[in-house]
């Protein structure tokens, strides 16, 4: 699949016209949300990974620059954007942006790119796609692993991903943000996920009966085996299992009241010798679901979530966008703002302090760069990760990213972070970044 096409065609419109009219000065875009979807009080900065893969790789092939001639938008561009323009172009800026795993706040950038403006254009579409899917799922995996109080949490959502891809990548998010593992087979191989997966509904129903099914499972898979309960009466398999002589590491509930079946089915299992069996529960759960099942005190042991993660059901477009803030004339860098209505951008590149008091943070302060913060506590967020179009450091494992994360989003005050009626974070301009805000609100055009 070429990446340099992974685009929208207005990136290559105006890539052509900057070209053909000679206009390539250097320019900074900034990723960021304007506000935080329904539902959540906090953002957690994911994709970065997959974006700076994706910025090294860039480039424009033969058989990419042949169709290009023929999407009839760039038919009448002169022939050298195609002949010697395309072929030696690859991505030769500056990226800065936020650790993945980090608690993010709106309006504050994720990420800055500063590069010539054609480059810095052309990649808007994969940069928003990459940091903001990622960073969709992994905030609302985060709401997840919270309600479920130290219980463990499957990702399970493969089957319900817009795509193939998207299962793999939202995967990673989620356990990035604190998922124990996965059910999806290529996340484990590729970012080294532990897998884990129970038995289908199919496997009892294609036997003669339920109690042969859980045998032959258990025959097969020994101590390890999760036997689904609910295909039939969960109840009545409960009874069997224990009746059988049967010892599985977990029994799973994928329906019904899972906060009533769980406590008998845990009754029956301890009247029965099986203390050491676990109770999972799956089927369209969410963080809400789990909070209640947790609150009511409910003998769940852990958690599969599956659509309400890969498909974020409850906010499924967290509308970040990439906006110009910074460009250079005539060798005078100067700040832009977009001034539309309801739609306003901030000018000028930023820095995003994050303000401590003792372990737990207070404040977010957004600044121009090379502004001193006045607050001596401040922690920058933004880091250089790519200089010259590659990168500047190592990619971290992604389970210490997740270590990280979590140690994060415990210094962000409870109250912030809690399930049910959160308080907002304090994210405020630096008065330099103000002023100039002002200034451009004001000022004729």
């Amino acid at each position: 699949m070429s990446l340099a096409l992974l685009t929208d065609l207005y990136e290559l419109t105006m890539m052509a016209g900057y070209f053909t009219a000679g206009f390539m000065p250097a320019a900074t875009f900034e990723l960021y949300v304007r506000e935080l979807p329904p539902n959540r009080s906090y953002l957690i900065a994911a994709g970065l990974e997959q974006a700076l893969e994706y910025l090294e790789h860039l480039r424009f092939t033969e058989a990419d620059v042949e169709h290009l001639r023929t999407v009839p938008a760039l038919r009448s561009v002169r022939s050298d954007f195609f002949d010697e323009y395309l072929p030696r172009f690859r991505f030769t800026g500056e990226v800065w942006a936020v650790e993945e795993g980090t608690p993010v706040f709106p309006p504050a950038p994720l990420l800055r790119v500063t590069a010539p403006l054609s480059e810095a254009q052309l990649i808007e579409t994969a940069l928003l796609a990459h940091i903001g899917f990622q960073t969709s799922v992994a905030s609302r995996a985060a709401r997840i692993v919270q309600a479920a109080s130290g219980r463990t949490v499957v990702e399970f959502g493969a089957r319900r991903a817009h795509g193939l891809e998207a299962g793999v990548l939202a995967a990673r998010a989620a356990f990035l943000s604190g998922c124990a593992s996965t059910s999806n087979v290529e996340a484990g191989r590729r970012f080294g996920i532990p897998v884990s997966g129970t038995m289908a509904h199919s496997w009892v129903m294609a036997m003669s009966d339920e109690l042969s099914a859980f045998q032959q499972y258990a025959d097969v898979f020994g101590g390890e085996a999760v036997l689904l309960l609910d295909t039939y009466d969960a109840i009545e398999a409960t009874r069997s299992i224990v009746a059988s002589g049967l010892r599985p590491r977990s029994v799973r509930l994928d329906s019904g009241d899972l906060i009533v079946l769980s406590r008998r089915v845990r009754d029956i299992l301890d009247e029965g010798g099986l203390a050491d069996t676990g109770i999972f529960t799956s089927g369209d759960l969410d963080e809400w679901r789990i909070h209640d099942i947790v609150s009511a005190g409910a003998p769940v042991d852990g958690f599969g979530v599956g659509a309400a993660l890969t498909t974020v059901s409850d906010a499924s477009s967290l509308g970040a966008i990439y906006k110009l803030v910074e460009i250079d004339r005539g060798g005078v860098t100067t700040p832009v703002m977009k001034r539309s209505v309801g739609k306003p951008t901030l000018p000028g590149r930023k820095q995003v302090w994050r303000v401590f008091e003792g372990n737990v943070a207070s404040e977010d302060v957004i600044e121009h760069v090379g502004e001193r913060l006045e607050v001596p506590s401040g922690v920058p967020l933004l880091r250089r990760v790519m200089s010259d179009g590659k990168r500047d450091i190592e990619p971290l494992p992604l389970s210490e990213l997740r270590s990280r994360s979590k140690a994060a989003l415990a210094a962000i005050p409870e109250r912030v972070r809690r399930i049910h009626h959160p308080e907002p974070y304090r994210v405020r301009f630096g008065p330099a970044l103000r002023a100039t805000v002002e200034r451009f609100a004001t000022r004729d055009l």
